[in-house]
């Protein structure tokens, strides 16, 4: 009988390894900030080396796509951390009440809009890492329309599940791409 293997190679990017790697105990929010870091990570390693290929769509009809992805995370960090923590008047990057689907929508493979979309990602991360690094704790609250008053703690792990959900479409876009899987 032969040994099974897998039907595709696992796909290993350079920073794959360091991306699991914080604390499993201790300071509450150095796991929430280590294990929402690694699933930012993993966004940006499912997206490496693709180029203008981010744009393409999972299956018709929709409108997913890994730069889709981008965008639309780049407006949540946005929402969440701007807006509602720190009260800023920050109107969404990609999307509007009259183009509730433009961050994914508007993701083609323009190099531009590619460069823009990491850009603006990087931008809001940025400002989300240094709003958490500066909050005096995790009960820090702000006022959401949806959700009413929100603290950090609650944001934090909202956004992880938003990225676990979202990377679990990156797996499948990125199979769909170059046949690339796993990790």
């Amino acid at each position: 009988m032969s040994e099974r293997t897998r039907r595709g190679d696992l796909f290993d990017g350079a920073d794959s390894g360091r991306r699991f790697t914080g604390p499993t105990t201790g300071d509450e929010r150095r796991m929430l900030v280590d294990v929402l870091g690694a699933q930012r990570a993993t966004l940006e390693l499912k997206c490496s080396g693709l180029g203008p290929k981010l744009s393409l769509r999972s299956v018709e009809p929709s409108t997913l796509s890994l730069l889709g992805l981008v965008r639309h995370l780049a407006d949540v960090e946005r929402r969440w951390f701007r807006r509602v923590l720190a009260g800023q008047h920050a109107p969404a990057l990609f999307s509007s009440a009259a183009d509730p689907d433009g961050d994914f929508d508007g993701a083609t493979d323009d190099p531009g809009l590619v460069r823009a979309a990491w850009e603006a990602w990087r931008s809001e991360v940025a400002f989300a890492e240094r709003f958490v690094t500066g909050a005096p704790g995790l009960d820090v609250e702000g006022d959401d329309s949806w959700r009413g008053t929100v603290s950090l703690r609650w944001v934090l792990i909202h956004m992880i599940e938003e990225y676990a959900r979202h990377n679990g479409h990156a797996d499948l876009l990125r199979e769909r791409i170059d046949g690339a899987i796993g990790l």
